[in-house]
Order: structure tokens, then C-alpha cells, then sequence
């Protein structure tokens, strides 16, 4: 009787398991991931360590971004299974290790693609740019004012569109017509929404006021990322398509709306170009209003789901959809396109290399061609996913969406503002003795990495001025004129608009009475080669006599006392000669250099005799530089 028992009982064990795991798969295949996440979750605690359960699950949390749980299943999975796991495992994993803070080990997965697929254009990109990382995350401050802005419910709030002062996004908050939980997150389903923005304010933050539905669009279905023409005559937005696969959760489309007398949308109509067996969403405008971009998992494409393009004629009519290429697309997501004012898309990818999941791009458009994608780094980039980038290049300002720690739900819509931060550095180039203004002089701008950024000269007052500075960034002023010695300071410009900062540079002159004057021109004990300091001085040299080219001059060089008077007398004419050949060597031509003539210990700088110090021996080891004829006069 026992043993009938136990075969009951794991007959119904094993029948109950076989209907879990059927569950589980069926609302897998319905997109439902929330519940596949929990049945699958349940399975695998049963002791389920199948490639089908551990692959599922993880792909389950991931795709409701739950990344700290897909990150525990796919290192399960890469442990067990590495040989047959697939390249999108590998690529997720890589992902959401990123997006836990593990960069280091996100990078050493995403490179191990390159054995299963060596042509991903997303190993390609680590591989030209291990830096990465770094980059993005120190970018110039570019936004501030980032706020979680008030519409924002515990639910999932994303996207945005600004039309004459609303603004419009998708939310799954709930209300007495919007209860139906959909499977995909257990939430309720989306519908458009819009909020008046409240005045923009200096410094402030931008933000907006209540949400209203527009209840016109709304239906049994979701309903999202809602754009308006500049009329406001037309409205794009994205819904579900009640048509194709019943068994499964429908895809999407893009519909049109016209505004009606009463203010309400209508004449609701689906776009020529969509289609049942795939989905066509997340509409945009071009500035001009003549092409619709959107995003489609189309056949023919290079990921997951596409950016596309479709041009719109005069008379309502579409063309043929255009996949935007390779350059802008990718093996993996490219989603929430926005067409800003200042020719530039923005949209959101998780196949270009970023700091997270989801990461908003930027592309200069030029014609039909883009310009490679960049990264629009921290802030608006992070750990988690981010997206629905809109800017009003007037304004300065915009919005975007993010599920980044610290929201008030799933997703939250945040704003943004443009950082905007001039400064002017000004000054005065004078002589140093006599205070007088120095006009014509070269007064360059170099920044922190050692770069020209501009050159000025100074005008009859010796005035300069470089305007349109970045604020917070360290930069030198460098003032030269042939007959001073170079000079230079270094100067922070601050975090306050239109500050005017002041750089007053005095030069040293290098002509005093008949002498080129420079440091002195030191030589080693008892040796007549130019030493470096030496080259560096003496180029000072070359520099005034270039500026004045029917000058002549005469060299003098010393010693200390040390050695015999002979040897000294002998030792000074050599360096005497030697700094006529480096001279020479400059390109300064024999007859500019009337004599070169050593004279020993015999005129000491310092008349110590016995008692000189090593200082005080070098000093008196110099040369000196006599203008002889050829500048004012002489």
C-alpha cells in the first residue's frame, strides 16, 4: 500500500511540475515576463536546473529589468551552459553586470562574443574604445537642474512631447476606466497623458503642473509616445495591433488622429506601413515635418528592433520605409527616436557601447548620412535604462526617462536643463620696469590639455580679451613679444555666467641699455659644452636678434678662479666660441657676430677670491651679449 502511495504521489508530483513548467512556458511566449519570472523562479527552487528554465528565467528578469536577479540566473547560466549559451545570453549578461556595477567583468563577457559571432559591431566598439567608461562618465557638465518631475506616480511614467506648453507622455497609472493588469509587468496598461508645463524660471528647474488623459485616444489597449505637428492638427501615437497572433501579446502600430472642433482627437486611422506580423512604433517628426521616423522589428533589419524613416508627402501620403543603416543601428535594441531642432537624432540603444542598459545617443545629421553616435554620458546616462530624450534647443531644456534608483516608480519621467556658462579672461601686457603698455604683443589661450585655443595681439594699450569661455576650466595665458621675455599665468575660470576675469601679465624686456639681457649662461666646471638651461637661454637670444635683423653683437664669456690663469683664459675663449656656434648654428649669420672673446677669471661676478662658494664659482662662469650696432641708435 506504501508503495502505491508514493507512485500516487509522485505521479501528481510529476503531472503538477509538467503544468508549471507549460505555464510557465506559455506566458514566456505571451511576453507576460512578470508571471513566466515567478513560475520559472519556482521551478528552478523545485531543483530545475535545465539550460530551457535557467536561459528563461533570467531572460525573464531582464526583460522587466530586474538586474540584479538576471544577473544571478545568467551567471548560473554561463556557469552550467557557457558551451551552448547564445550570443544575445552573452550580450545580456554583459549587460546587466554593467548595469549592477560589475564594468570590469562586463567587458571581459562582451569580448568572449567575439568566439561565437566575430564580426558584432558591439565588439568591435569595445575593442576600438576601452576607455569608455571613463569617457562617459567625466564628461563637460552639459545638464544640470536633473528633476524627477511631479506627474510621476509609482507606476511606469516614460516619454515625452512638448506642444504648445504641454506636455505629453505614456504612464500606466490607474484610474476608474484603466484597471486590466497587462502580463508583461503587472501593470495597467498605458495610456497619453498630458501636463502644463509651469514657466521657466532662471536657475530653476523645469517642471510641470497636473496630468490630464486624453481620453480621446484611449481604448482597452496601450496607448503611448504621442507626437503633435507644429499646427496641432495631427497626432502620431503608438498602440497595440488587435490584429495577427492571438496567442501571443500583439505587436505594435502606428496610428494618426485628427483634432477635432470640440478639442478631442478623432478620425483615428493606422498607417499604411504597418504591419500584423511585426511592430512599427515610437513615431517622431523631422523638424520640417516631411519624414515620420519610427522603430520596427521589420524583417531585414540589424537587431532587435530598428531605426526607420519614412518620407511624408504634401498630400498625407507615406513612401517607402528606410532603415536608418548600420551606423545608427546595431545587433541590439534602438528605440525612442526624437529629431531635435539643431539637426541632431537622439534615441536610446543598448547596442552601442554605454554605461548601463538603455543609453541615450546623439547623431548629427547631414542629408540622409549620420555621423557616428555619441554617447551622451552621465548625468543623463547611468547604471539602469534610459531613454524618451527630448530637447528644446531654445529653451535650453528637456526631458527624458529613466527606471535609475531614487524615482518615485518603475519609470520616471525627469527634466533637464542645458548648462549655460560663459566667462571672459582680459588683461594688460606691460614692461616690467617701466609699467608701459606693450601693444603687438602675442597673447595666447591654451587649456589644460596643453592646446592652442586662441591667439590674440594686443592692441595700442596692450589690451586683450578672449570671450565665450567655458566655465569651470583651467587655462594658461601665454604673452610673447621679441624683445621681452616670455611670460605666462595660470587662470580657473569659475561657475558664474558673464564673469569677466582679469590677467595682467608684465614682461621682463631682454634689451637694457647695449645688452641682450637673459639669465646667465652657465657652463659645467672646467667644460665649454652648452648645457640645456644654456640652449634655452640662448634662444633668447636668437629670438631678438631674428626681430632685428641689421643687428650686431659681441659675446664676452668668464670663468671662476679655479685652475691656472691660463687654463681659465683658454677655457673661456672655447665657450666663448662654443656659444658663437650654437649661434651659428641658428641660422644667425658670421658677420652679425663681431667677436667672440674669453676673458677669464680676470672680471669676476663675484670677487670672493679663495673663499668663493660652488654658487658663487658658478655665477661668475657667464657670458654676456653687447649690441654693438643695428637698434636705436647704437
Amino acid at each position: 500500500m506504501k508503495r502505491i502511495i508514493v507512485i500516487l504521489l509522485l505521479v501528481v508530483f510529476f503531472s503538477s511540475y509538467g503544468q508549471r513548467r507549460y505555464a510557465a512556458d506559455r506566458y514566456f511566449e505571451e511576453y507576460a515576463y512578470s508571471k513566466s519570472a515567478e513560475l520559472y523562479q519556482g521551478l528552478y527552487d523545485k531543483g530545475d536546473r535545465s539550460y530551457e528554465v535557467i536561459s528563461k528565467l533570467a531572460d525573464s528578469y531582464y526583460f522587466i529589468s530586474s538586474y540584479a536577479q538576471a544577473s544571478n540566473f545568467y551567471e548560473v547560466l554561463m556557469s552550467d551552459y557557457q558551451g551552448v549559451a547564445s550570443p544575445e545570453h552573452l550580450f545580456r549578461y554583459s549587460q546587466v553586470l554593467k548595469s549592477t556595477g560589475n564594468t570590469i567583468d562586463s567587458d571581459k563577457w562582451l569580448l568572449k562574443l567575439k568566439n561565437l559571432k566575430s564580426d558584432d559591431s558591439r565588439v568591435i566598439s569595445l575593442e576600438g574604445n576601452t576607455s569608455y567608461f571613463s569617457d562617459y562618465t567625466n564628461r563637460p557638465k552639459t545638464y544640470i537642474h536633473i528633476e524627477n518631475i511631479a506627474v510621476n506616480t509609482r507606476y511606469s511614467d516614460f516619454g515625452g512631447f512638448v506642444h504648445d506648453g504641454y506636455l505629453y507622455f505614456s504612464s500606466t497609472q490607474p484610474d476608474s476606466d484603466n484597471k486590466k493588469l497587462y502580463k508583461w509587468n503587472n501593470q495597467p496598461y498605458l495610456n497619453i497623458y498630458r501636463s502644463l508645463e509651469d514657466p521657466l524660471k532662471e536657475g530653476a528647474s523645469l517642471n510641470v503642473g497636473s496630468s490630464e488623459k486624453l481620453s480621446s485616444l484611449s481604448s482597452s489597449l496601450h496607448e503611448s509616445n504621442a507626437i503633435i505637428n507644429k499646427e496641432g492638427t495631427i497626432i502620431y501615437f503608438t498602440r497595440d495591433n488587435t490584429s495577427g497572433d492571438k496567442s501571443k501579446t500583439a505587436k505594435l502600430k502606428i496610428y494618426r488622429g485628427y483634432k477635432q472642433n470640440d478639442g478631442s482627437w478623432g478620425a483615428i486611422e493606422e498607417l499604411p506601413f504597418n504591419d500584423d506580423d511585426y511592430s512599427v512604433g515610437h513615431p517622431s517628426l523631422s523638424f520640417d515635418e516631411s519624414t515620420l521616423y519610427f522603430v520596427s522589428d521589420m524583417p531585414g533589419g540589424f537587431g532587435e528592433t530598428d531605426l526607420y524613416k519614412v518620407s511624408i508627402s504634401s498630400d498625407g501620403s507615406y513612401g517607402v520605409p528606410e532603415n536608418l543603416g548600420g551606423i545608427i543601428n546595431t545587433e541590439g535594441r534602438e528605440m525612442f527616436p526624437y529629431i531635435g531642432s539643431n539637426s541632431r537624432l537622439y534615441f536610446a540603444s543598448d547596442g552601442h557601447l554605454g554605461l548601463g542598459a538603455l543609453d541615450v545617443f546623439e547623431s548629427s545629421i547631414e542629408g540622409s548620412d549620420y555621423e557616428k553616435p555619441m554617447n551622451l554620458g552621465s548625468p543623463i546616462n547611468g547604471p539602469m535604462d534610459d531613454f524618451g530624450f527630448i530637447l528644446d534647443d531654445v529653451r535650453k531644456a528637456g526631458y527624458f526617462s529613466s527606471n535609475r534608483d531614487g524615482g518615485k516608480g518603475d519609470d520616471d519621467i525627469y527634466s533637464f536643463r542645458i548648462y549655460q556658462c560663459k566667462e571672459s579672461i582680459s588683461g594688460i601686457i606691460s614692461d616690467s620696469v617701466t609699467g608701459s603698455a606693450i601693444s603687438g604683443a602675442s597673447v595666447r589661450l591654451i587649456n589644460n590639455k596643453g592646446e592652442p585655443l586662441s591667439e590674440q595681439l594686443t592692441d595700442s594699450n596692450g589690451s586683450y580679451n578672449f570671450t565665450e569661455l567655458d566655465c569651470d576650466q583651467d587655462f594658461t595665458v601665454v604673452a610673447s613679444q621679441s624683445d621681452y621675455k616670455q611670460g605666462q599665468l595660470e587662470q580657473s575660470t569659475l561657475d558664474e555666467d558673464k564673469k569677466s576675469l582679469e590677467v595682467n601679465i608684465s614682461l621682463r624686456s631682454l634689451i637694457v641699455d647695449d645688452q641682450i639681457v637673459i639669465n646667465p649662461i652657465y657652463f659645467d666646471y672646467g667644460s665649454a659644452a652648452i648645457r640645456a638651461d644654456a640652449e634655452y637661454e640662448l634662444e633668447h637670444i636668437v629670438s631678438v636678434m631674428n626681430s632685428h635683423p641689421t643687428m650686431v653683437i659681441c659675446i664676452e664669456s668668464h670663468t671662476d678662479n679655479r685652475s691656472s690663469v691660463l687654463f681659465n683664459q683658454r677655457l673661456s675663449q672655447q665657450r666663448a666660441n662654443a656659444t658663437r656656434s650654437y649661434l651659428l648654428s641658428r641660422g644667425i649669420t658670421p658677420d652679425r657676430i663681431e667677436s667672440a672673446i674669453g676673458y677669464g677669471e680676470s672680471q669676476p661676478q663675484n670677487d670672493c677670491g679663495s673663499n668663493c662658494s660652488e654658487e658663487e664659482h658658478e655665477q661668475n662662469r657667464r657670458s654676456y651679449f653687447f649690441i654693438t650696432k643695428g637698434y636705436k641708435g647704437i
